[in-house]
């Protein structure tokens, strides 16, 4: 099943709400999304308000970004996690009559 961009989004908020500090390389492999993918996700976050970019020091000879979620980002993400349940929820019910149907067949 195709994910929507929206489920996309929820889960990079919801990492960067705990990981702030993730490369776009780890948070990639953590989506399992391609880093092109991850980066488009980071940049249209950021282009709505729900994150913006803080520079900090990884080591002496290296600069990074922290990804912090901004009070429209936590707002979304509610929103977000709320429509992913509504989805998954139904999804499950029509497996779940799928099954039925298949377990009557037998």
């Amino acid at each position: 099943m195709k994910t929507h961009q929206s489920d996309n989004e929820y889960s990079l908020l919801k990492i960067l709400k705990d990981n702030p500090e993730m490369t776009q390389r780890q948070l990639s492999r953590e989506l399992g999304l391609s880093l092109g993918q991850t980066n488009y996700l980071l940049q249209a976050l950021r282009k709505k308000g729900l994150m913006k970019l803080s520079n900090f020091r990884r080591s002496d000879n290296k600069v990074g970004y922290l990804y912090l979620i901004t009070p429209k980002g936590i707002e979304e993400k509610a929103i977000l996690a709320k429509k992913f349940l509504e989805r998954k929820s139904a999804e499950y019910n029509r497996l779940k009559k799928e099954i039925e149907i298949l377990k009557g067949e037998l």
